[in-house]
């Protein structure tokens, strides 16, 4: 089946110690809390942002609403470094890239277990909702934590989204019930149960559904339209449970499904917005994690995970409906880890992960071949951790085992990625950190890049990408004030980048001819400030450069081009006031002008744009229910952009929520 391909790759089996007279701990080396129960919290999460060894980024429900953050998108404008292609609305498709890499270079961990998209490689992120979210992270490089699977450091960057909670002390049930309404059709309930049932076992369920008709007003030639074929109608649902067996054993697990039925607008050219494609996604998986401990030091983590995408696309202005295909992939994926914390100085982690992903089509004008792949990887992990010095290395093992039930398959893949961070504290009795990391990653094509129908490729290398980063961070507490700031300066290079070109007039085709160097620097500040008991002010901002260019080939008329879509300028800020009666947020982020592609042909330019938006909210409490009610302003000054080219954003638009908590 791997034609004659050896596998030197052995998975393990790995057995825990027998767990005895120890509770879960906190400890400094793995920057991890095993367990809340008798651990006294000493470090904020502000201040691991401080010393962590790479550029970590993380945002909160408190920041969530103080910040006048309203989606997955807006949050994630708030990270320097990042670039956001949105196709505009509430149902527009929303994937992130970072520093350059594309959007293939980023994953995402749900509960921290990562996301995938065999077909694509993209993880759409309007599909999660920030009502369901305890926190984000953004980390650029190597986790401070190493025990982690294989798999979730195989990215050069990493998003990580954290849902659910540990079980309290608190046995009663708690009711979220949550009502959005919005301009241009915007409807969207939520609710959620969640219960700890003992301070062993906690159970949650919720569910969402949102509908918006997306048709908004937009102005091209100085004239206006409306936005067509945009409507939207979805709904998700999670259910959720952790056990603490005993202080040493914890088992945690999920189901997951999401059902979308929306539209996909056109290219708006010369005031034509014609558009009948329709796109029908559905997703389920069914995630376990059991996490063990014992008193000499020894742990285990276990995940396993199933995983089923199902979409239908239809586009009836095509003759014979002949691109109308329906796509569906599985994926059976499986990790263990074991860390050591050898004493407060030293930790090892050893881990294993293996997926199957197969992808079949319903029409061989798509992807005939039916094809699979096996991964299996192995990462190697050791980290210090002394009184002013932390230091992380790691090496990770790839191996891609490719065929297909018909037709030709990709080639086989493995390699060694090496990486390593540091994070030096300069002055004894200040936080002032100077951190440095380096990391090599290779991607592996994805099965549209080896075998979409007369543009895949099954010659294919994969891409390897070098990330450079020097940085440093500062934090300060003095009485009433907390300050702290980050500046980080890096340079990445991507080599055998994959891209399409054309074969003839008609055909393209995917080729490794690709590669670009992005030189950048990421800034971020925050500062507050408690005036007085009921009175609080909040600063936070950002500002990212990115040259990123096209290093191709030192002949063509194109060398040197920024590449497409990556703005050389982006920023944000926001400034939020706390107070017993209305409390507010202003804030914006913008970025400068970019270009469609990378040749940087006449009319392919997009300007710049700034976006300010306004939050009102307030907080009504009596007994143990609350209820906050909030309105939102989003675009406040009708700003026309656009963000991918030719899909225009919504103007002036509102958004009132009231959310009753029990």
């Amino acid at each position: 089946m791997f034609k004659g391909y050896r596998i030197a790759f052995v998975l393990p089996c790995l057995l825990s110690s027998a767990a005895s007279g120890q509770t879960f701990r906190s400890d400094t080396v793995t920057d991890r809390t095993h367990q809340l129960r008798e651990v006294t919290v000493t470090e904020t999460r502000r201040h691991h942002e401080v010393t962590s060894t790479a550029p970590l980024h993380i945002i909160d429900q408190e920041e969530i609403l103080t910040l006048g953050i309203t989606d997955m998108a807006d949050a994630l404008h708030r990270i320097p470094g990042v670039t956001l292609r949105d196709y505009g609305g509430a149902g527009g498709m929303k994937t992130v890239s970072v520093r350059g890499f594309g959007t293939k270079h980023t994953g995402v961990s749900y509960d921290g277990i990562l996301l995938s998209d065999c077909q694509s490689g993209e993880i759409d992120l309007s599909r999660y909702s920030l009502d369901n979210v305890e926190r984000l992270s953004l980390v650029i490089g190597d986790n401070d934590d190493i025990f982690i699977p294989a798999r979730n450091a195989s990215s050069p960057a990493l998003l990580n989204i954290q849902t659910t909670g540990l079980p309290t002390d608190d046995v009663r049930p708690h009711l979220t019930a949550q009502l959005k309404m919005g301009s241009f059709g915007y409807v969207s309930p939520f609710l959620k149960y969640e219960q700890s049932l003992s301070e062993r076992l906690v159970l949650s369920a919720m569910g969402e559904y949102t509908y918006a008709e997306n048709d908004y007003p937009y102005r091209l030639l100085d004239s206006e339209s409306r936005r067509t074929n945009s409507r939207m109608n979805s709904g998700h649902g999670e259910m959720n449970f952790v056990w603490h067996a005993d202080a040493f054993n914890r088992l945690s697990g999920k189901l997951y499904y999401y059902d979308n039925d929306r539209q996909l607008p056109g290219v708006v050219h010369y005031n034509t917005n014609l558009s009948k494609e329709t796109l029908h996604d559905r997703n389920f998986f069914g995630q376990l994690q059991y996490l063990t401990h014992n008193r000499s030091g020894w742990s285990l983590k276990w995940n396993a995970k199933f995983n089923w995408n199902g979409s239908v696309y239809e586009d009836p202005l095509i003759p014979n409906h002949n691109y109308d295909a329906s796509y569906w992939q599985r994926e059976w994926y499986t990790s263990a880890s074991v860390l050591y914390v050898m004493s407060e100085q030293w930790a090892f982690d050893y881990s294993a992960d293996y997926s199957f992903n197969n992808l079949n089509s319903s029409s061989p004008r798509t992807i005939g071949s039916r094809p699979y792949r096996h991964t299996a990887l192995q990462s190697a992990s050791a980290k210090y951790h002394g009184s002013r010095l932390t230091v992380l290395a790691r090496l990770l093992y790839s191996l891609y085992l490719n065929d297909a039930q018909d037709g030709e398959s990709a080639h086989n893949m493995r390699r060694l990625s090496p990486s390593v961070s540091l994070s030096y504290r300069l002055l004894p009795e200040e936080a002032l950190f100077l951190r440095a990391s380096y990391k090599n990653i290779f991607r592996s094509p994805t099965f549209n890049e080896s075998y979409y129908f007369h543009y895949g490729s099954a010659d294919l290398l994969p891409e390897s990408t070098d990330q450079y980063n020097l940085g440093l961070t500062y934090e300060s507490h003095t009485g009433l004030m907390d300050i702290q700031c980050t500046l980080d300066g890096y340079y990445n290079h991507v080599k055998d980048m994959i891209v399409a070109v054309p074969y003839n007039m008609f055909i393209w085709t995917c080729v490794n001819v690709g590669k670009v160097s992005v030189y950048g620097a990421d800034a971020t500040v925050s500062a507050s400030c408690r005036i007085s008991d009921r009175h609080a002010l909040q600063l936070s901002g950002s500002y990212s450069y990115q040259q990123a260019e096209n290093r191709t080939n030192e002949t063509s008329p194109f060398y040197g081009n920024q590449i497409a879509y990556i703005p050389l300028h982006s920023g944000s800020i926001a400034l939020g006031w706390e107070n017993p009666w209305v409390s507010l947020s202003l804030h914006g982020s913008g970025i400068s002008r970019r270009w469609a592609n990378n040749q940087h042909t006449e009319g392919s330019g997009i300007d710049g744009y700034w976006d300010t938006g306004l939050t009102l909210w307030h907080t009504f409490r009596w007994g143990r229910q609350q209820l906050e009610a909030r309105f939102d302003v989003k675009n406040l000054f009708d700003k026309q952009y656009e963000i991918v080219h030719f899909y225009p954003m919504p103007g002036r638009s509102w958004q009132l929520s009231l959310k009753y908590q029990l």
